[in-house]
């Protein structure tokens, strides 16, 4: 019921005019500002945009695939099959994850390889030493892939979260020395063995020397977290590319993650060609050798790849060419 002290002879129409611009000032005040910093909302810590209007030829989506390279252990899982994990020994699970290390690995540098095309590889440091022949066979195949940080293994040696900023700066050390001792390279990008941080971990990571992180999850677009210990890149890692996820929890199957993939960069297209004048994207998109290094993963990953080759937009690349593009831009 409207109130009866209302004077409604009293209330003006309005222009079109004056409508329009209203309209125009809520959309801007309820949006946040591209070039505005904000708080960063896990961390808390102030995060800002990295402005970049064009990759290199004009590209306006880049992409990063990160191939994770893990120690995993007798009966710490990913399991195919979820029913068989009480058998001991568990034939099925085991040989899942068997496969990936000495037939996925070497598949899916090979696949990259025969494209010349860029990869990043997420490292366990306890991979190399763990598996020396896998290794070799494929750091022959990708030797300028850039080598990210991806802790110690991937099922019993995680972040040690409960030990505070200390205790994972001494994790994170010791895993960069390791990675080091093996490969003769320092790694300078992370993400969190298992996908599993805190707050803290973005601090730790840059008091070890850590410029980029793959840990953000939450974007379309670079952006620069200033940590306690100094500056750090986040590079978007959307949970929704992640090709482990959408296997074994979701399953999907390796054609369903070619259509995934796809659309999902295609529509990063499509939006930059509806908006030439908006900020430069950039997916990188984690995959694992358990799914996209079966032959009928890897035959999806490539035409996943051929396809991205034939975009004039899009910028197949890895994270260290990114780091290395936008250098010190805000």
């Amino acid at each position: 019921m409207a109130p009866t002290n209302l004077n409604y002879t009293a209330i003006k129409p309005r222009s079109a005019a004056t409508i329009g611009f209203t309209i125009t000032c809520l959309i801007v005040a309820m949006i946040p500002a591209a070039a505005q910093a904000w708080t960063d909302w896990m961390s808390e810590l102030p995060r800002r945009p990295i402005h970049v209007s064009a990759w290199p030829g004009g590209r306006k989506v880049a992409v990063c695939f990160v191939l994770y390279v893990e120690v995993w252990g007798i009966g710490q899982g990913p399991d195919l099959r979820p029913d068989t994990v009480a058998r001991h020994p568990d034939l099925l699970n085991e040989s899942f994850r068997q496969y990936g290390i000495t037939n996925g690995i070497p598949r899916v540098g090979q696949l990259f390889d025969e494209r010349s095309l860029s990869l990043s590889i997420a490292l366990n440091a306890h991979f190399p030493e763990q598996y020396p022949a896998v290794w070799k066979q494929f750091r022959s195949l990708v030797p300028k892939a850039p080598i990210i940080a991806h802790g110690m293994n991937n099922s019993t040696e995680l972040l040690p979260l409960q030990s505070g900023l200390a205790g994972q700066e001494t994790y994170i050390e010791k895993t960069l020395e390791l990675i080091q001792k093996e490969t003769k390279i320092r790694s300078t990008g992370w993400s969190s063995p298992s996908v599993y941080p805190n707050a803290l971990t973005f601090s730790a990571v840059t008091a070890e020397g850590i410029t980029y992180s793959l840990d953000a999850m939450d974007s379309d677009f670079l952006s620069r977290l200033d940590t306690r210990s100094g500056p750090l890149v986040l590079i978007p890692y959307p949970t929704v590319t992640v090709d482990m996820g959408q296997y074994l929890q979701r399953f999907k199957n390796a054609t369903d993650l070619e259509k995934l993939w796809i659309d999902y960069v295609d529509e990063l297209v499509d939006e930059a060609k509806r908006h030439p004048n908006h900020e430069a994207s950039i997916v990188a998109i984690g995959i694992h050798p358990f799914v996209v290094g079966t032959p009928d993963g890897a035959r999806a990953l490539g035409r996943v790849l051929d396809h991205f080759k034939d975009q004039k937009l899009v910028w197949v690349t890895d994270v260290q060419s990114v780091i290395d593009f936008v250098g010190g831009k805000d």
